[in-house]
């Protein structure tokens, strides 16, 4: 496959703080090939405003193999790009024309500060995970791995929502800002296997009343999923709430209900 070189118009999100006004700016490459990444493209366009003595864009990244949730931009208005079930570092430049204009943002989310520039406060994200979304273990001797039986179709499934790299995508996409989608992948990864039954009610409880502390209401406009780059169906939402309505009734006949954090 032949390498072609591409003429780009950005327009990207600049904002020097939370507290600042932001702009946009608008900065011409034609030095960017179509088989890098786009955030190789980034890269080289802060190579290019270093040595103007700019200040270069601020941006997330970390893994760049679309694993560790950390990247992520609004390209052309949409969350992570135009190609489906593709984090920002995996995108590459090959999904755009020479000439194109390409306008980047960071997210756009109240539950997402703007820190500086692309880069955003995903905090919230942490306060729903740290609310619940773990198992408590007794310490001792590591139970062999095949003690537990996991039937076939949880296993999947917990795999299936398991997948959430927690990038904040399904947020930004959202028109109401919800963090349905996250939360309830994070709960059913859980909440579908024999080691996270314990702690199910409670669990349930705490993370949906936490979400509801940071983001807006799902209102079923299926955003989300389309957005997710690992493609996280919807139907996560469905059980979740079923869960959550299941814990509101077994917490109470328990005798309280957990604070949610």
């Amino acid at each position: 496959m032949s390498t072609n070189m591409l003429n780009l118009t950005l327009k990207v999100w600049r904002q020097d703080g939370p507290n600042s006004a932001g702009r946009f700016e608008t900065y011409q490459t034609t030095t960017i090939a179509d088989d890098a990444s786009f955030l190789e493209m980034l890269d080289y366009v802060n190579e290019d405003l270093v040595a103007g003595d700019v200040e270069p864009i601020t941006f997330d990244h970390d893994c760049r193999e679309g694993i560790c949730g950390t990247c992520g931009v609004m390209i052309n208005g949409q969350a992570h790009g135009p190609q489906r079930g593709t984090a920002t570092c995996q995108l590459h430049m090959r999904q755009f024309r020479s000439g194109d204009t390409i306008v980047i943002e960071p997210w756009r989310a109240a539950a997402f500060p703007i820190i500086r520039d692309l880069m955003v406060n995903r905090a919230a994200l942490d306060r729903v995970v740290e609310s619940g979304g773990y198992i408590t273990v007794s310490t001792g001797a590591a139970p062999d791995a095949n003690i537990t039986p996991v039937p076939r179709d949880a296993a999947e499934a917990a795999m299936d929502a398991a997948a959430c790299i927690g990038c904040g995508a399904c947020v930004a996409a959202c028109p109401n800002s919800a963090g349905q989608l996250f939360t309830s992948a994070k709960l059913a990864h859980l909440n579908l296997l024999p080691q996270g039954q314990a702690e199910r009610w409670s669990r349930s409880e705490a993370m949906v009343e936490t979400m509801e502390q940071y983001f807006g209401s799902c209102t079923n406009h299926g955003e989300c999923q389309e957005a997710c780059p690992k493609e996280i169906s919807i139907d996560f939402i469905a059980m979740m709430n079923r869960d959550y309505l299941k814990a509101k009734f077994t917490n109470r006949r328990r005798g309280g209900q957990r604070k949610s954090g």
